[in-house]
């Protein structure tokens, strides 16, 4: 396929340039330098101050003697303030040797003279401990078990992590519509995926073709039903209306919401399309004969037992992130009538079948892409 060079250029080019194009939009929304700092500490003693009663609720305030580990300020031991209100899942319980995140401010200094620090919160624990634990076994296993092929999945991973870390997110932060942004990016990602797993080949373009077909209807979908029946806004849960607040961009919260349904559902359609296409594959290997049409019915086979598995992956995954809410609903005793047709959980609906509309759309057009591939390469 002479067009593999192009395609792969034109990606390349759209990756390592949208970041500039979106980065250098405004220089206005950017703070030079602000006075205020994140950074890891370890707790070196606790301290218990007097009780304090705010709006009939006692608060207890510490005084936690930290020894700062990185940063503008690292070796330094500080003095941070902690409150503890008894409220389960907002205080920071904290213990001597804990790793903590604190935030330390600083005054405003006049020129020539050294800031100094105001203020010092223990903000939260540290857990990117458990992160590398996670990220290592995942990574070690997938080597282990997948041998060159599961090194080929951690670069489609790190493909897939630049697109949405250095171009999608900062994109959609200033207000680039979600729509235009998210396609180009998410189809971008599952070309330079393909062309890492199976290589310039037949197989790779019909899968990224097939998955790009699944976006599609996934994305039309959502938009049609989410937008013009579902009349949803994109502000479902708080950390959707907590976007509204941000100051000096408008935010389209139902693009983004359709953006959130594209990115959850590819995971899935790429696999049933490389599923697919490299069933078709390895039937032509085996019986080089077969025609397009039987081709194409043997990746059909193949994609209707995939889909039932993966339709299921998508709507339980949905599931399980809405599982408090649901359960919430549950315990109170809510009609079927109200929470069925509140914002959120119409959101999650919508995201689970969306997605699993486009995972099965992907299966034919990826079979028969596979199947007519296959066949000209016969030729």
């Amino acid at each position: 396929m002479n067009l593999w060079p192009r395609y792969l250029i034109l990606i390349l080019l759209l990756l390592f340039t949208a970041p500039a194009a979106v980065w250098a939009q405004s220089e206005d929304n950017i703070d030079a330098n602000p006075p205020e700092y994140y950074a890891k500490a370890s707790v070196l003693d606790i301290e218990l101050l007097d009780d304090e009663s705010a709006n009939g609720y006692m608060m207890e305030e510490q005084l936690v003697k930290v020894e700062v580990l990185e940063g503008k300020y690292s070796g330094q031991v500080l003095l941070a303030r902690n409150s503890i209100s008894g409220s389960a899942g907002v205080d920071i319980v904290v213990d001597k040797g804990d790793k903590v995140i604190i935030y330390i401010s600083e005054s405003i200094a006049a020129e020539g003279q050294k800031a100094e620090i105001a203020e010092v919160y223990v903000v939260e624990k540290v857990r990117t401990g458990a992160h590398k634990i996670l990220l290592g076994l995942f990574m070690g296993l997938l080597i282990l078990i997948g041998g060159i092929q599961g090194v080929k999945a951690l670069v489609g991973l790190g493909f897939t992590g630049l697109g949405v870390f250095l171009i999608l997110l900062p994109a959609l932060a200033q207000g680039y519509s979600p729509t235009l942004v998210t396609l180009p990016v998410l189809i971008a990602v599952t070309l330079l995926t393909m062309l890492v797993v199976a290589g310039f080949s037949h197989k790779s373009l019909a899968a990224t073709l097939g998955t790009a077909g699944g976006l599609l209807a996934a994305g039309l979908l959502a938009v049609v039903v989410g937008g013009d029946l579902a009349s949803l806004q994109g502000l479902g849960s708080e950390e959707e209306r907590m976007l509204l607040y941000i100051e000096n961009v408008q935010l389209d919260t139902r693009g983004i919401l359709f953006a959130g349904i594209l990115l959850g559902a590819l995971g899935a359609i790429m696999d049933v399309a490389m599923s697919v296409a490299s069933a078709v594959e390895e039937v032509k290997k085996a019986n080089p004969d077969l025609s397009s049409a039987q081709l194409t019915r043997a990746g059909m086979q193949v994609g209707r037992d995939v889909m039932g598995t993966m339709a299921n992956t998508l709507i339980l995954a949905y599931a399980g992130g809405a599982l408090p809410f649901l359960l919430l609903y549950v315990s109170y005793q809510a009609p079927a009538v109200y929470w069925l047709n509140t914002e959120y959980i119409t959101s999650e609906i919508l995201r689970a079948i969306a997605g699993s509309i486009g995972l099965v759309i992907s299966v034919p057009i990826t079979a028969s892409l596979a199947g007519f591939l296959s066949r000209k390469s016969i030729s």
